[in-house]
């Protein structure tokens, strides 16, 4: 079995199989009950974001190989791109659940980069113990949430959801802040080596582009940065570099009004057929018709 041919979990891949209409469009989907959610036995990608609370009961997944088990007051962060399988809840289990599209995250938090960073440690600790307080402030933003949602009438419904989801985040990574200074002098060397690197290619991916670079500035060799970064993160230098590049393209194709010849400046690719092939080779179409679909 190919598992990059097998179809990833997608906002509008949810919405089709929960039959659910607590979304908007194909940004962001709300789920009552983690039961709800349709993750499968089989081993499948995440193509967005999910966020999940536990509130009784337990539940059982494996992401990137590791199995996972989340307990009540636990909030488990699945990353787009990670790989996931096996999920199984216990009887009473009970929870909350969001799933948002990474494009949708990206609005919401561009030009933040901690928190985009404190993001990064979910994946390498994708379940996170909550006090009562931030349980507490998470249910409140769901409920406020669901109610935005259903109210199809409010013109500015999805601006106010936007600003609900900004201050949730806010709280979800004050709350991974607080966990991840806990956990600080327990970080491996390797998870010390991907956060640096994960701060260098955000501050540089626009002109910067070659993993030996990185290596340089972190003072460590091409071949033990590639081999380290894969064994944390499941994801290859050249892939994460990939991911930002692409995650920006998609952004100034969307919200900005630059012209293609503007961005392959900006993105400082060679001209734009360079810019045209990175992006269908990474998207699977062109940016002009990405753009007329966003």
């Amino acid at each position: 079995m190919i598992l990059d041919k097998i179809e990833p979990i997608t906002i509008f891949s949810a919405k089709i199989a929960s039959k659910k209409d607590l979304y908007i469009e194909n940004d962001l989907i709300l789920f009552d009950e983690v039961n709800e959610l349709p993750l499968p036995a089989e081993s499948r990608k995440m193509g967005c974001i999910l966020l999940a609370l536990c509130l009784k009961g337990h539940a059982e997944y494996i992401v990137d190989t590791d199995k996972l088990i989340v307990h009540p007051n636990d909030l488990m962060i699945i990353n787009e791109g990670q790989l996931t399988e096996d999920y199984k809840l216990s009887e009473d289990c009970s929870g909350i659940a969001i799933m948002l599209s990474q494009d949708f995250l990206q609005e919401i938090i561009e030009g933040v980069n901690e928190i985009s960073s404190l993001f990064l440690f979910s994946r390498t600790h994708p379940i996170l113990s909550l006090q009562p307080e931030e349980v507490n402030a998470i249910i409140n933003y769901f409920q406020l949430l669901k109610e935005k949602v259903q109210n199809k009438n409010h013109h500015f419904r999805k601006d106010t959801v936007r600003m609900l989801i900004s201050s949730m985040i806010y709280d979800v990574s004050n709350a991974i802040y607080r966990i991840q200074h806990i956990n600080i002098k327990r970080q491996s060397r390797g998870e010390i080596i991907l956060a640096k690197f994960i701060y260098l290619v955000e501050q540089n991916f626009k002109s910067e582009r070659r993993v030996s670079w990185y290596a340089q500035k972190l003072c460590i060799t091409p071949k033990y940065l590639s081999e380290i970064i894969k064994q944390v993160s499941h994801r290859t230098p050249n892939e994460w570099i990939d991911y930002y590049v692409t995650r920006e393209l998609k952004v100034l194709l969307k919200n900005s009004g630059k012209s293609i010849k503007e961005i392959t400046l900006e993105m400082n690719f060679a001209n734009q057929s360079f810019l045209g092939k990175f992006f269908k080779e990474h998207v699977g179409m062109s940016p002009t018709e990405y753009r007329r679909l966003h």
